[in-house]
């Protein structure tokens, strides 16, 4: 298995400063989205600090692990790379009165032989092409789809909401978090997408599985981010996108 990864990051048409921060490390098999909250340095901190604990974390913490014989020691891995991002958030919180409350959303996958372990946090999303449709990996914790879960708002009243930039969950607003995890079988020719919430606002899952299965993934990420403008850019816009080849393919 070849991994080869892209990544586009734009600060939309509304906002003067961007805070989303990404990791796209295809040497690691390592790669994250998160979208901060809390003002100008609050949420643009709290997202770089976010990726940048999450991938030394797993940098360290997977030193002569053979991953394939041992696949769990990935997810825990995550989880606790997770962990440890969310309190090292916080303690900066505490000790300036001008970051206090904020938080990220968290996004990661991490590859490992024939799968990958993803760990979520938030409402950024990952997504999973294959053979040409696309599929939510993640559940958003956000006050909207809480709703739509209780059958009180459909989805597409959900997808323009005024609320629904509301998130129940997040890392760093309080010392330790409870990611999702999953661990999930991997083919040849998938491609994920993870992305900031101001590009998924702007797209149904259908549609970002018609784009990505016609354009070069490497083209890709620059085109959702251009589309999402057009349709209004009232975000931060980020994504990267991964494509697993066989070990003889070159990647798209």
């Amino acid at each position: 298995m070849k991994l080869r990864g892209w990544s586009a990051t734009d600060v939309g048409l509304k906002r003067d400063h961007n805070e989303d921060s990404y990791v796209c490390n295809d040497a690691l098999g390592l790669y994250a989205v998160a979208d901060g909250m809390g003002g100008h340095l609050g949420g643009e901190r709290a997202s770089r600090m976010a990726v940048e604990v999450l991938e030394k974390e797993m940098t360290e913490r997977l030193a002569g692990v053979d991953r394939v014989a041992d696949p769990s020691a990935v997810a825990a891995a995550m989880k606790e790379a997770t962990i440890q991002a969310s309190l090292a958030i916080y303690e900066s919180a505490q000790i300036t009165p001008e970051l206090a409350g904020m938080g990220t959303t968290l996004t990661g996958l991490c590859f490992h032989g024939e799968g990958l372990s993803l760990c979520h946090v938030g409402d950024s999303r990952a997504y999973l092409v294959r053979d040409g449709r696309a599929r939510q990996l993640t559940e958003d914790h956000s006050w909207i789809q809480e709703q739509v879960r209780a059958g009180l708002l459909s989805p597409g009243d959900a997808m323009v909401s005024r609320f629904r930039n509301i998130i129940t969950r997040s890392v760093g607003f309080e010392p330790t978090v409870s990611p999702d995890l999953l661990t999930l079988p991997v083919e040849s020719g998938d491609a994920y997408l993870l992305c900031s919430d101001g590009l998924s606002n702007y797209f149904s899952t259908e549609e970002i599985g018609r784009i990505l299965a016609g354009q070069f993934y490497g083209e890709a990420g620059r085109a959702l981010v251009e589309i999402a403008n057009e349709r209004g850019g009232d975000d931060n816009i980020t994504c990267v996108i991964v494509y697993v080849a066989n070990s003889l393919e070159p990647g798209r």
